[in-house]
């Protein structure tokens, strides 16, 4: 059963992140090499697990969105040997790496990236620690960059995301969830890296507050966008798309927001489902088929995909105080990926 979502055939054609990529190739090849340096340890674990997950095909979109800000804000015109922004870069790659070692031993996932979670490798406790180094090392970089606006908003960005994780963990098995609890979690875990992401870019740049607080709302709504997607997704994508298993928020109980909205909108036998499903974790494969059919019949998924639309659009408006150029249009293109994985 798949996700389908409006979209003109033009514009799911052009969906790429391939402008962003070529803008910023130089530097993140730059990026990449400081990714193995600081992933170094003398304790050999470290590196293992952290080469496991870096090195397992993930787009990094968080770490492109620094860089294209940082040039398209024109830093490094002036001074073309200066590195902050590679430097940001990795600091945020390092920081998006860590919350899904985490992650995974919160959730108990099997998969990551369509391979096994480094937890099923070298275990929980391996997992959790060496999230832990590259938080610390995240830091050290930082501080290396001396912009204390930009550790700000990155140290910031760390709290908000561990928040996230806790209030989720609060809400998780709950059929009393809200639609604006769930949007606060997204906001935290997700949103909030993409807003740092893109904010520190501007700050280096020493643009005007217009600016960051410009691109600061192009990450966060790009976020929202992309984690109600990733949503979407998982009751009609693929594990292609999702680089994990299909149905595994359904089997954690993760009450996400097409199921807020299937239980708000369903039947009293569809309630009884959704609490025993979610609730009292009583399922099968069978029930995962039939929250999937009460995911369309009440139309929770075609509201999420055009919730995720409006983020998108709202991300793309902030972008409005920005010239055009090459930056802004693969900016504008990326959201336009984010939304077409849903298809």
């Amino acid at each position: 059963m798949g996700v389908a979502i409006s979209m003109d055939q033009k514009k799911k054609t052009q969906a790429s992140i391939q402008p962003l990529m070529d803008l910023v190739r130089s530097d993140m090849g730059r990026v990449n090499d400081l990714i193995l340096e600081k992933a170094g340890s003398d304790v050999q674990m470290i590196p293992e697990v952290a080469k496991h997950l870096i090195d397992s095909g993930g787009k990094r979109l968080r770490p492109m969105l620094t860089l294209a800000a940082a040039q398209m804000c024109g830093y490094c015109d002036d001074d073309p040997d200066a590195i902050g922004h590679i430097k940001l870069a990795m600091s945020v790659e390092f920081m998006h790496t860590a919350t899904l070692l985490h992650d995974d031993v919160v959730d108990e996932s099997d998969m990551r990236r369509g391979k096994l979670a480094a937890r099923m490798l070298w275990g929980n406790q391996a997992s959790v620690l060496v999230g832990d180094f590259l938080l610390g090392q995240a830091f050290r970089v930082m501080v290396d960059v001396g912009s204390l606006q930009a550790l700000d908003v990155l140290s910031t960005a760390a709290c908000v995301i561990a928040e996230g994780e806790v209030l989720q963990l609060s809400v998780a098995q709950n059929m009393k969830t809200t639609q604006a609890d769930y949007m606060e979690v997204i906001r935290s875990k997700t949103a909030a890296l993409f807003a740092a992401a893109a904010e520190v870019g501007p700050i280096l740049g020493n643009r005007p507050e217009e600016e960051i607080v410009a691109l600061r709302t192009y990450g966060l709504e790009l976020g929202n966008a992309f984690q109600l997607i990733d949503d979407a997704l998982d009751y009609g994508g693929s594990a292609a798309d999702l680089g994990k298993n299909t149905g595994d928020d359904f089997r954690e109980g993760k009450i996400t927001l097409p199921v807020i909205l299937a239980n708000e909108r369903g039947s009293d036998e569809d309630k009884a489902f959704w609490k025993r499903v979610m609730e009292e974790r009583k399922f099968d494969e069978a029930d995962l088929e039939h929250a999937m059919t009460l995911l369309q019949k009440t139309g929770a998924l075609d509201d999420v995909l055009l919730q995720a639309r409006q983020s998108g659009a709202a991300a793309i408006a902030a972008l409005d105080v920005f010239e055009d150029s090459a930056h802004k249009s693969a900016l504008i293109d990326a959201v336009e990926f984010c939304i077409s994985r849903a298809h």
